[in-house]
């Protein structure tokens, strides 16, 4: 067996990051991430207000189903009268008369403008009032 020889040309040196590189690299990963947040942050808030359009919606659905049954609209129980009856057709589960931010919708009688009723919520910042996810929303609206 000939005997092994050398190569003749070094291997190349491998280059490792220097600590500036990562710093820039963790920098600008971290513009991006904060980007992104503010981003998806305003379009959860519009996200949640939507869904309590269509939750009120359906609170609306169900209080007329109610009164079809009841030839009364929910007094003094308000919006629990419509949780008590699991048979009925007006019947809603406890959790769906809470509001996008964990709040419970607001029921009046009589609603304004002489309609029988509303349902309402504050929005985000729970207080009357307000724009955008601090907006009103509310069946008398929609």
């Amino acid at each position: 067996m000939p005997p092994m020889r050398r190569l003749s040309t070094p291997l190349p040196h491998r280059r490792a990051m220097t600590l500036i590189e990562v710093l820039a690299v963790v920098v600008i990963l971290s513009m991006l991430a904060v980007t992104l947040t503010i981003g998806i942050a305003g379009k959860l808030g519009k996200a949640r207000s939507e869904i309590a359009k269509t939750q009120i919606a359906q609170i609306v659905s169900q209080i007329q189903a109610f009164q079809l049954e009841k030839r009364a609209l929910p007094q003094a129980d308000g919006l629990t009268a419509l949780t008590s009856d699991a048979k009925a057709a007006y019947y809603l589960e406890p959790g769906k008369l809470k509001d996008p931010w964990g709040r419970p919708y607001l029921y009046l009688v009589p609603g304004p403008d002489n309609a029988p009723f509303e349902v309402l919520t504050y929005g985000a910042d729970g207080q009357p009032g307000g724009s955008g996810e601090d907006g009103d929303v509310s069946s008398a609206r929609f």
